[in-house]
């Protein structure tokens, strides 16, 4: 009978839809008053039917269910040790270990942590031949999962430099000999630095096209981390694309790993001002990246903009994903976001989109040279103003901060951390991309009026 549940209705068109939408509007303009463009220059209908908006495109997302990421800045070896032993206890399903110098011991910072079935991934903002070698010769001695996280290119657009230089820098990349995945593409850069999603996604295919010129039998999986923002709909159809545009360029170079997906949520509409308003803002962003297929959810504490690392924080960021998984069954389904029409086309135009724009960067010399010349830092600075301008003329809301804001809360005597864009003015190679958050100057005006 569950068949047959629906065939005594008669199916209606979308004609018919658009018709009855046309009369509840009582004379006023379908397009201008329902159908609004995205920064992306994308137009968004109230509506979408499979009589005319079907688009199958043939995402594969992960069939294992994401994975709760911590994330650990190793300072002291004992502490982020038992660190990651705790989070493991209460519910971490891998680690991520950044690392800020190669003196560090592998063997002690690893020391009784569980190494079946755990995933831990080794950020390193160096490079180093001899430490990937120590850590390689550490994984196939106990047979541990670990991926190794590596971006030179993501260290020039980043820092401004690269770590030695192009060439130094690729040398020693090649002659990194790794049983495991090495290459990591850090392109939440661009999203936190005000990038609308087609330039993230071209920035981040373009990104990967380089390591494919310049990267010698690159047989491993890569990982690519990225942003997550504020738009629901938008973001889960930006990391569907981004699996398909990868899968498309990966063919070229019969690279026959599918990526690896490491989301986070953005920095870049979080606020210092009614801080617990960041939980609501951080759990539907970790929800986006976990039906647009991430690999791995790293959360970011509602208060990391102005505390130091801490447990409470730490465990709060874990268990909204914990709710997510156990309580709300977010992995129970796979790839729920299929078939969704409106998902299905915004994935399309974004995915389409993003190719035309990688085509042009190519043609021009790829990301390297545009990154050189300036061209990248200035489309994204471009994309950036627009968004400040519409957040400092109310139209794109941040509660509590631009809209209801509580003006008795005090914030100058709780910062830990330094919240704004640091100045350090140095000899640079490129422009480097800064991140910067939309709320920075509001929050510093506030700041300086508090008694």
């Amino acid at each position: 009978m569950a068949e047959h549940l629906f065939d005594a209705f008669d199916a209606v068109s979308s004609k018919q839809w658009k018709q009855q939408i046309q009369f509840e509007l009582k004379g006023a303009d379908y397009n201008e008053t329902l159908v609004w463009e995205s920064p992306e220059g994308i137009k968004v209908k109230p509506f979408y039917h499979n009589d005319e908006d079907t688009a199958k495109l043939g995402v594969n997302t992960p069939e294992k269910a994401f994975s709760i990421l911590q994330n650990i800045f190793v300072h002291d070896v004992a502490l982020s040790n038992k660190r990651a032993l705790d989070s493991l206890n209460r519910g971490a399903e891998s680690i991520r270990f950044t690392i800020e110098n190669e003196t560090i011991s592998i063997e002690e910072l690893m020391q009784n942590l569980p190494l079946e079935k755990i995933a831990y991934y080794l950020h390193l903002p160096f490079l180093s031949v001899d430490f990937v070698a120590k850590i390689n010769a550490f994984a196939t001695k106990n047979n541990v999962n670990i991926t190794i996280q590596v971006d030179p290119i993501g260290q020039l657009v980043k820092d401004g430099n690269w770590f030695e230089n192009l060439d130094k820098d690729f040398d020693v990349f090649n002659k990194i000999n790794s049983s495991f995945p090495f290459l990591n593409i850090s392109s939440g850069t661009y999203q936190n630095a005000g990038a609308n999603i087609v330039q993230q996604l071209a920035y981040t295919l373009a990104h990967v096209n380089e390591y494919f010129n310049r990267v010698q039998n690159l047989n491993q999986p890569i990982t690519i981390e990225v942003a997550i923002g504020i738009n629901y709909f938008f973001e889960i159809a930006k990391l569907r694309a981004l699996r398909l545009l990868f899968n498309t360029l990966a063919k070229e170079y019969n690279h026959n790993f599918d990526c690896h997906i490491i989301a986070t949520p953005s920095k870049r509409n979080k606020t210092l001002y009614d801080y617990n308003v960041n939980m609501l803002r951080t759990t539907t962003e970790c929800m986006s990246a976990i039906l647009g297929g991430a690999n791995a959810v790293a959360n970011l504490p509602y208060d990391s903009l102005y505390h130091k690392d801490n447990e409470f924080g730490d465990r709060i960021a874990r268990n909204q994903l914990l709710v997510l998984k156990h309580e709300s069954y977010f992995d129970k389904v796979n790839n729920p976001a299929d078939g969704a029409y409106y998902i299905e086309i915004v994935t399309a135009q974004l995915a389409e989109k993003a190719l035309l724009l990688f085509k042009d960067i190519e043609a021009n010399g790829g990301l390297i040279t545009q990154l050189i010349e300036g061209t990248i830092q200035k489309k994204i600075s471009e994309s950036a103003t627009k968004e400040q301008e519409l957040f400092d003329s109310g139209k794109e809301i941040l509660l509590g901060t631009n809209k209801y804001p509580n003006k008795n809360d005090k914030m100058k005597h709780d910062l830990e951390l330094y919240p704004f864009v640091k100045q350090n003015p140095r000899k640079t190679l490129i422009t480097p991309i800064i991140e910067k958050r939309l709320a920075e100057k509001l929050e510093q005006e506030r700041l300086s009026q508090e008694a």
